[in-house]
């Protein structure tokens, strides 16, 4: 038990000193993005840039420094296997389209799983110089700041978060806005589920929904939902399915059932 501690706590200190650094890395190229390359991928709206395999690469290389034996899955490079029981799930700049476009909803997102399980949930915003950080059951806090979920806020009196992309058709989308509506809600899509995801746990959002994510979009902040009193619709982990997008909800618990009827789940 005591090297299981250690081990998760050495961790949890590496993440958030790698998702300060990969953020400063990544804010430099925001700040220069007019001489960016901008490369697309499944479609027009699907986009990458040398920012995100250059970070992507950075947070590669100062785990396996440290950690050789852990796996790491990153969204621009792919999975690699361990042997530790550890696994970094990561994706470098999670909102590339708003990053490309000049906005500040993006962020660092760096997860790690202990046998399939979110143990880590690190979340970095530069552009607000925000570091969301949770580890299990050590609770989640924001810039130092211990984050609890109040469960008076619902979807009737606060705001959710919803995503699309292209994996998604238009009118299972348009359905989502309409049944949130319907059941007196309001929503916002900022352009980087993590990022959302990180506001449910700072309570700035009462939930998230989005139909098909992937694990380096959702894992840092299904830990940091959590630590935080939160509730996640469970993400598969095991073998291939780790790779694989799925449906995402995370709620505050005065949200729960009222999303999870929403998204039916």
């Amino acid at each position: 038990m005591i090297s299981q501690i250690s081990g998760l706590d050495a961790r949890f200190a590496l993440a958030k000193t790698i998702a300060k650094e990969a953020g400063a890395v990544a804010l430099g190229y925001f700040n220069t993005r007019d001489t960016l390359v901008v490369e697309t991928k499944r479609d027009a709206q699907d986009v990458v840039s040398i920012a995100d395999r250059e970070v992507e690469n950075l947070i590669r290389a100062r785990v396996a420094n440290i950690h050789a034996e852990d796996g790491f899955l990153g969204e621009e490079y792919g999975l690699v296997e361990g042997q530790s029981g550890y696994t970094w799930i990561v994706d470098p700049i999670d909102g590339t389209s708003p990053f490309v476009n000049g906005m500040p909803n993006w962020c660092v997102s760096i997860a790690v799983l202990q046998n399939g399980e979110p143990v880590i949930g690190v979340i970095f915003s530069p552009c607000h110089d925000e570091l969301y950080a949770a580890a299990k059951g050590q609770g989640a806090i924001l810039n130092g700041k211990l984050l609890s979920l109040d469960p008076s806020r619902t979807i009737r009196n606060a705001v959710t978060g919803i995503g699309a992309n292209n994996y998604v058709s238009p009118a299972a989308v348009g359905k989502i806005v309409e049944s949130l509506l319907e059941a007196g809600g309001n929503f916002v899509r900022n352009g980087s589920g993590a990022l959302m995801l990180a506001y449910v746990a700072a309570g700035r959002l009462v939930g998230y929904y989005e139909p098909c994510m992937h694990a380096w979009d959702c894992l840092a902040g299904y830990c940091l939902v959590h630590e935080a009193g939160g509730w996640c619709h469970p993400f598969p982990t095991a073998g291939e399915r780790l790779t694989r997008g799925a449906p995402v909800l995370a709620a505050g618990p005065g949200a729960r059932e009222d999303l999870a009827k929403i998204a039916g789940l």
